[in-house]
């Protein structure tokens, strides 16, 4: 019986074996492959390889480039060209016939409306308070407005008035920020 274990130990190792021989000629054939298509190839380009020009040959080849190049582009491209726009232009005039009475009035003239910002709109004075204090830790300066209407009673948070467009998209961003809506509200001076 150790004799029948022994022998088909033996055949187990000639797989094994069988197995390994296989794989390594598998390599070696994909080599011996890879190499042959190597050389092939740095055969062929040998073969198609453009012979070599003599120095004369090369030196009235870059002689007939240079010169073409030459007579094709200018010395100083930026000087050759002309711009004639530059005079045109202050020079030009264009007349256009409008009603006075259609221009817009410029607001130089009365006074200027002032720049709000609507920061929520709430039933329950609680929750304007709670924006109103959102917005103070930002920075800003929030005011709650009691307004009465059709619809009932309503708490405005307003940011503002602001001087100037800068200001309010200063406030805006920093509202966006604490992913707060805002509506721009423009009003008269009182």
């Amino acid at each position: 019986m150790a004799q029948k274990k022994r022998s088909n130990h033996r055949g187990a190792s000639r797989q094994q074996s069988s197995s390994v021989a296989s794989s390594g000629s598998a390599v070696r054939t994909f080599a011996f492959g890879f190499g042959s298509g190597v050389f092939a190839s740095f055969l062929l380009y040998l073969v198609f390889l453009p012979a070599e020009q003599t120095a004369a040959e090369s030196q009235a080849k870059e002689n007939r480039l240079a010169s073409t190049e030459k007579t094709a582009m200018p010395a100083d491209p930026v000087a050759q060209m002309e711009y004639e726009f530059f005079e045109v232009l202050p020079n030009q005039r264009i007349e256009v016939e409008v009603d006075p009475a259609e221009l817009p009035q410029s607001s130089s003239g009365g006074a200027q409306k002032l720049l709000l910002l609507q920061a929520g709109s709430f039933r329950d004075v609680d929750d304007a308070d709670r924006r109103r204090a959102e917005l103070l830790l930002l920075g800003l300066d929030p005011n709650v407005e009691e307004t009465n209407g059709d619809n009932g009673r309503w708490f405005r948070v307003l940011i503002g008035p602001f001087e100037s467009r800068s200001a309010m998209a200063r406030a805006r961003s920093l509202t966006a920020q604490q992913d707060i809506d805002t509506l721009l509200v423009q009003r008269e001076p009182r």
